[in-house]
């Protein structure tokens, strides 16, 4: 096998997933091709090098369609050799679309890669594709289909975490993205989304609410009780769970990921190629895995994905110095951290989609290229990206600093 190297990683701000969101005048392809550019004019990479840009995408239809990752690759005026693939396992989709450019690498069949993703949230609304999981009785039936957020509050009922408990993790999100871009520390990373007439319309993550408390938290209502008891999904998902008596509804928009546009890429290749640039690995991809989990509490997988990613790499819990587990809802970071034993000091230790937002198709590049930049802040080698996905899967990567 050869090692497969990180040399650049880059993302969008993250705007606002709606009308009046910075970034909803902006369309997906722009947003990728943004990330593209970046890449190639930060490394003077000759695009002809590129072998393949994969990039994930959660609702690739409409302005998402048609093989989103091939034209943006063009529109950022790639060399026409370079190939493009999108692919799309929910929310892990950026991650997976990283680990599968970084096995091309790997593999031997690909000297320079490019993955990621791009999600615009405000223009193709989340849910837009359809599909049998939960429109079909047939599939959704069989699997006790339950929407997520009432799957983080069976998560959260069946664990024994309370409004506070979750309230208090979203409280800490937010403080931890605000201190992270007062301190600079995403600067290097983010890359200004410039509209098409090279007006710059965002440069920092737009979702963020620095002042939130407790106070402002509890003031919210729960936002997945009429999905529960209204619509019958707590009676399916305790169908499953016969051991809980009722879910407790602790979710709110407040303690769960924010709606939002955004891009990631990440740019993988053989040292042979960045010998040929004069590159310096930032990190190697150790080892990645996926897995799948119980599809009605679906949420849970990131934990047993972890301990498939460890394995592999031939390496513990404690050998990992620090996490980033997307933020899809506070229940399945307290779910994490439990059950693996991660103190909350080693994991999204500058916030994380519930202060800044979760692009679906990007967040996966967005977490590893955060991981990566405070791995090197701090000095530590190793470091471990994972995100819960839909339909109940889990992604991982393991990447170790090069020196």
């Amino acid at each position: 096998m050869t090692d497969a190297y990180i040399y650049d990683a880059v993302r969008t701000p993250r705007g606002k997933g709606r009308k009046d969101g910075a970034l909803h005048e902006i369309t997906p392809i722009h947003l990728a091709a943004t990330v593209l550019g970046a890449v190639r004019d930060r490394n003077a990479l000759t695009t002809g090098d590129v072998d393949d840009v994969v990039l994930g995408c959660v609702t690739p239809v409409g302005e998402q369609g048609a093989d989103i990752a091939r034209l943006a690759a063009l529109k950022a005026g790639y060399d026409h050799s370079v190939t493009g693939i999108q692919v799309n396992r929910f929310c892990s989709s950026g991650l997976d679309a990283v680990n599968l450019a970084a096995s091309q690498v790997m593999s031997g069949q690909a000297d320079l890669t490019i993955g990621g993703g791009v999600e615009s949230m405000s223009r193709v609304p989340m849910g837009s594709d359809g599909g049998a999981y939960s429109m079909d009785p047939a599939v959704s039936m069989p699997l006790y289909f339950t929407p997520q957020g009432v799957s983080a509050d069976l998560i959260a009922t069946r664990e024994g975490f309370t409004r506070d408990d979750v309230d208090a993790y979203a409280m800490e999100s937010q403080k931890r993205a605000a201190a992270a871009w007062d301190a600079s520390y995403f600067k290097a990373s983010v890359v200004p989304v410039k509209d098409v007439n090279d007006r710059v319309v965002l440069d920092r993550d737009e979702h963020m609410r620095p002042s939130t408390d407790m106070q402002s938290l509890a003031s919210l209502n729960p936002a997945f009780t009429a999905l529960g008891e209204q619509y019958g999904f707590d009676s399916v998902a305790i169908q499953r769970y016969p051991d809980v008596e009722r879910i407790e509804h602790v979710h709110t928009a407040g303690n769960s990921s924010g709606i939002v546009d955004g891009a990631s890429a990440v740019l993988i290749g053989t040292r042979e190629m960045g010998e040929k640039y004069g590159w310096t690995p930032r990190a190697r991809l150790r080892a990645f895995a996926s897995n799948g989990s119980e599809p009605s509490i679906m949420l849970t997988g990131p934990v047993d994905v972890t301990r498939k990613a460890l394995k592999r790499a031939g390496m513990e819990i404690g050998d990992i110095d620090l996490f980033e587990l997307n933020e899809a809802f506070a229940s399945v970071v307290l779910y994490f951290m439990k059950h693996l034993s991660v103190d909350h000091d080693r994991i999204n230790v500058n916030g994380g989609a519930i202060a800044m937002g979760h692009p679906l198709g990007a967040t996966g590049g967005i977490i590893l290229g955060t991981l990566l930049d405070e791995m090197e802040r701090r000095d530590v080698e190793t470091g471990l990206a994972t995100l819960c996905v839909g339909a109940g899967q889990g992604a991982a990567t393991i990447i170790e600093r090069v020196h």
